[in-house]
Formats: structure tokens, sequence, C-alpha cells
């Protein structure tokens, strides 16, 4: 079909950014289709780095259109500010680049300070949420009471809007010790950026209907992973939407039988930022080393990666759930070095029997241990490898043992942040 969806298959933070920036090369129109400001891309692309939370990572590769779909919830001030930073580094995003979902819901200030708000009263039961209004945002939606792009086109429409959702929002700011949120305030800040932001709003699923017509090869950008989906993750320490392949048919306004190859990334490791259960977390030397050859720190939040060895079982729940028919591996240089590594092929239950999954309850996540398998290091340096035979024989190996538990192929393995620094073994563009 010529359609690829690119979702993570760990905790996020796979380097999605990198490997969805080298498949835009082969496509006509990339397009995100969930999650907020909460996620975050890092390109480097000629010793330029690009920062990006809301818009695709096809926006710094000319000719292609980019698409914010309407699974997407936007922050307009947040948006407006990432189009003016890529701005100073030469890349263009105009309505000619940059399509919006014109049914898009929209994060405002007080879904931020309620987030903000509910963190700070969680005390030391925090979920970890970046703070940025995601989750609110996302409730409002489900709510129907959300404010969306289109809404922006009519004040006689926006003004009763504005007021159904504060009647929701002040109660539950009353009940945070916090005052009540100004409908007029909300009005006036809407208004004044809605000449900036309106004239990027489309009816995004005609566009994509026009462009698969016309044999155009698009591209579904996911953000976060399998295991923070909202469904399908490790509840309650999971992000609000669904993350998964299915949601990009939902989340774009497709048929889910556009959708072609999934392209699942994962790290030659296990990362996670925040709370929840990490049954393979290093809290020792190697995991800080991990972390510092990998510079985990989060790209939207800087804060530091919990570090931990491959987790297989994860990994291949992922692959079911997802659908993924193929894997990008990233990261395989951090492990140059190392004497051995460890694999988790199994868990343990709270009992100490065998479990083959990730269960649902949190009691149980929180009681599982993994069950490991080791495998010899490489001292050679993978960094910048760009075909099979650059790889020492070890870790070739280490990657065909993560296919066979996994159960699925390596399509594609990156060496380091550099575009071109990618080996691929099968196009997913060429199904």
């Amino acid at each position: 079909m010529g359609n690829v969806a690119v979702v993570g298959a760990q905790w996020g933070d796979e380097g999605k950014g990198k490997i969805v920036d080298w498949l835009s090369s082969r496509a006509d129109v990339v397009v995100r289709f969930q999650g907020g400001h909460n996620a975050g891309h890092t390109l480097v692309v000629d010793d330029v780095v690009y920062k990006l939370s809301l818009l695709p990572a096809g926006v710094v590769r000319g000719g292609k259109l980019s698409v914010i779909g309407n699974g997407v919830v936007i922050d307009p001030w947040a948006l407006l500010d990432e189009i003016e930073t890529v701005a100073a580094k030469g890349v263009v995003v105009g309505p000619e680049t940059l399509a919006i979902a014109e049914n898009v819901c929209l994060i405002l200030p007080i879904h931020r300070e309620l987030d903000q708000a509910r963190e700070t009263a969680r005390g030391g039961a925090k979920l970890g949420t970046t703070g940025r209004g995601i989750g609110p945002a996302y409730e409002d939606k489900v709510g129907r009471r959300a404010i969306r792009l289109c809404d922006l086109r009519d004040v006689e429409t926006l003004r009763p809007r504005l007021g159904e959702l504060l009647l929701h929002h002040n109660a539950l700011r009353r009940g945070f010790g916090m005052e009540d949120a100004r409908a007029e305030t909300l009005e006036s800040d809407l208004l004044a950026v809605a000449p900036r932001l309106l004239p990027f709003a489309a009816p995004v699923w005609r566009l994509l209907d026009r462009a698969r017509h016309a044999r155009k090869r698009i591209l579904y950008e996911g953000a976060q992973g399998a295991m923070l989906d909202i469904d399908h993750g490790t509840y309650p320490f999971v992000t609000s939407s669904n993350t998964v392949a299915g949601q990009a048919a939902a989340g774009a306004g497709v048929g889910p039988g556009t959708i072609g190859y999934v392209l699942g990334i994962t790290k030659a490791y296990t990362t996670r930022v925040g709370g929840g259960p990490f049954p393979t977390e290093l809290e020792d030397e190697i995991g800080r080393g991990l972390g510092e050859r990998g510079r985990e720190f989060g790209t939207v939040t800087g804060r530091p990666r919990r570090c931990g060895w491959f987790d297989a079982v994860l990994v291949r729940q992922a692959v079911k759930i997802g659908g993924i028919r193929g894997i990008a591996l990233t990261k395989l240089d951090v492990l140059d070095g190392m004497s051995e590594l460890r694999v988790c092929t199994g868990y343990r239950d709270g009992e100490g029997g065998p479990l083959d999954h990730i269960p649902s309850a949190a009691a149980d996540q929180a009681r599982v241990e993994p069950v490991y398998e080791t495998l010899d290091g490489w001292q050679e340096s993978t960094r910048g490898a760009r075909s099979w035979a650059d790889l020492p024989a070890t870790a070739v190996k280490y990657i065909r043992r993560i296919e066979e538990l996994i159960e699925a192929p390596v399509a594609m393995l990156s060496t380091s942040p550099e575009r071109e620094d990618t080996i691929l073994v099968h196009d997913p563009f060429a199904d």
C-alpha cells in the first residue's frame, strides 16, 4: 500500500524521531495521530538539532505535507512557539506544508493548571505526568465539552462552549483551592491566536483520502510507546491516549485498511521516564552507565530516564497488541564495550510462578520479577555502522536472539543519532 505506521514498542523515547525522519525521505505525507506536546522527538540533520513536540518530523524535509490529525490535542501557544523555533533554524512552516485537523481539540491554560494541581495533591504517589495539560484535555474531549480548532471561527459558537467548559473546571478548581477561571480571559486569549492558527485548519480526512487515491505514500507518526497506551499499558502509569497503531486510523480519519506496514521502534535496552513498574530496571552502575552513554534525558521534560536490560516479554506483547510487522532497533552503539549483556526472556509472578506477559493489575505488575538470559557482549564499536558487515559477530548474534524472543524481524537498525547511520534490512514502504 505504501503507507507505514511508526509506533513505540516500549515506554516511549525509543528513537522514533530519527526513524520517522529517515523514512520521511520516502514519504509524501507525514501524519501525527495522537498525543500532545508531552511527547518529544529529537532530530539531528546536518549537525542541526531539532526538538519537536507537536510538529510531525516531516517538517524538516522540504516538499512534504505534514499533518496533525484529530487524535492529537494541541496547545495553541506551544505549537506557535515550536513553529517559530524551527523557523529560526531555516524551516518554513505554512499552510502549504502543514495541515491541522479542524476538529482537533485544544489544550488551554486551565488544563495545564489542573494537571499540575492534581500531581501536587498526589504527593509521593505522583503519576509522573509532564504537567502540560494533556490528560485533562482528553477528559474534556471524551466529556464532550472540549474547545476545538473549528470553534475559533465563530465567537458566537465559542462563547457558550467556554461557559460549559468552565462550569466543569471551576467546580474542580474550587476543590483544589484555586480561583475561578474567567471565560472572558480565555475567550480573549483564544481569539488573539485564532488568526495565526485557522489558516492551518483543514478537513484532514479528505486530504488524506485524496492523497491515498493519488497513490501518495503516507507515513503515520506515533508518540510515546505501547506500554504507555491508555488501554494496554502499565495503567495507571500511562499516557491519556491510545499509542498503538490501531489509533493511526481513528486519529487521522482514515480506514484501518489503509494502514499498511506497522514498524515498531525499540531500543537495544529499555528506558522509562516517571513512575510505574519497570521489571528490568538497573539501579546500579550498569544502569547509570547506560543512561550516561545513551544521553537518557527526556526531550520534553529533561528528566533522567530510568534504564535497564532489554525486556523481550514487554516488546513481544507490544508486537502482538500493535500488529507490528517489523522492528527498528535503535541505540545499539550504547551497548558497545560491555563484556556481557542480559535479556529478559520471561517473568515470575508474586508467587514465583512463570509469567509470559505483563499482567493488567497494578499490584501484579509491581510484583513481577524478570528471568534473564546472558549473552556475550562486544568490545568493538558499532557507532555509525551502515551495513551488517560493519557489525561485530556477537552484536549480530544479540540482534538475532532478540528477533527470536519478540517474534518479529529487525527491519531497520540505527547506530547513532545521525540520519544516515542506519542499516535498512527491509524497506517498510516496499509492502
